[in-house]
């Protein structure tokens, strides 16, 4: 992947995030009963697919990310 479409990805997935932190940090609503979608796991796949894209935009850009040892 190029680094147009990996900054575009990231961008997307630092958008869900935030977007899925909120939504599991609203209150609950007992009246509307329970919530069907696991935010807090969604958001921290986000985050987990941030952090990729990052290293994978790093290593675009020249600077070595892994193991050195390989």
């Amino acid at each position: 992947m190029d680094m147009i479409p990996t900054l575009i990805a990231g961008a997307t997935t630092i958008a869900l995030t935030v977007l899925f932190g909120w939504l599991g940090a609203r209150p609950s609503n007992p009246a509307k009963g329970p919530r069907m979608a696991p935010w807090r796991p969604l958001m921290m796949a986000g985050a987990v697919a941030t952090l990729l894209l990052a290293a994978h935009a790093l290593n675009l850009l020249g600077l070595k990310t892994g193991d050195p040892r390989y």
